[in-house]
């Protein structure tokens, strides 16, 4: 996609420069006013900008076609996951907390010390 993206700028760059040039020769050669050779180059650029948006809009709704198609998840959604993840969390350690002060209670009464006998 990158590609595709980087060559449709390429020939727009490439496209303008060799119309530039063409208009530049038109110029020097007196077969059109310089005035002239502004308005169309002012022309081109402003039909290349309203076309580069175009572009542009169907590179996004390829991208988000072949996004859809390979079924990945979005930002959105690994978002939300942790949000998720961190409340079950939370609420597991609400539940083990309890738990986890009566096993110390109950594992601390039910250590007996050994008497040291001394031989």
């Amino acid at each position: 996609m990158r590609k595709a993206l980087y060559t449709g700028v390429g020939l727009v760059t490439v496209t303008t420069e060799k119309v530039q040039d063409m208009i530049k020769g038109l110029v020097d050669n007196n077969k059109i006013s310089e005035e002239e050779g502004r308005k169309v180059i002012d022309d081109l650029i402003s039909d290349l900008e309203g076309r580069k948006e175009e572009f542009e809009s169907r590179i996004s709704n390829v991208v988000n076609k072949v996004v859809n198609a390979i079924d990945t998840p979005r930002r959105e959604d690994f978002s939300a996951l942790k949000s998720r993840i961190k409340e079950l969390e939370a609420q597991l350690e609400a539940m083990d907390a309890p738990v986890t002060k009566t096993v110390k209670k109950v594992t601390r009464k039910a250590v007996a010390k050994k008497p040291t006998t001394t031989k």
